[in-house]
């Protein structure tokens, strides 16, 4: 799944302690799905923060001038973005204070799921609940026309 050897041993350690930490919380049905689900779902986390980082990178790189021949972006374009930043800013004010704090600490501090629960004090299903109830308010409420 992840194709480097040296990175399937870091997420089979962070998944052996994820798995010991969970230990509580099992419930005795399918110990080999419930340990292959966490390590499945480790793995997944740690392509994304990769995925994440690549494109940071990228970004930092195009603005340090790595490409000398793109002409520097338009008005229009910095405007545009800074109206949408106002707007998601704006959009993040009106969730409910429950749901925003995790929403924040996930998508903007891209913060994971053990650490919101660890920082918030909260179960890990919970914050898994929260982000996906808060999900489906944005869905709800903010029209998708509204960002075109």
């Amino acid at each position: 799944m992840l194709r480097s050897t040296k990175d399937a041993e870091d997420v089979t350690q962070e998944a052996l302690l994820k798995i010991y930490a969970s230990l509580p919380q099992y419930r005795f049905q399918g110990l080999k799905t419930w340990m292959t689900r966490i390590a499945v779902h480790k793995a997944i986390d740690f392509k994304r923060a990769k995925d994440r980082k690549k494109e940071e990178l990228t970004d930092e790189w195009e603005g340090l001038g790595a490409r000398p021949m793109l002409r520097e972006r338009p008005v229009e374009d910095t405007v545009i973005n800074r109206e949408r930043s106002d707007q998601i800013r704006h959009y993040l004010d009106q969730l409910p204070e429950s749901y925003r704090d995790v929403v924040v600490a996930f998508y903007i501090e891209e913060k994971s799921y053990q650490q919101i629960a660890e920082e918030q004090q909260m179960a890990l299903k919970t914050v898994e609940s929260k982000l996906y109830r808060a999900k489906q308010y944005m869905r709800k409420v903010w029209k998708e026309e509204e960002w075109e």
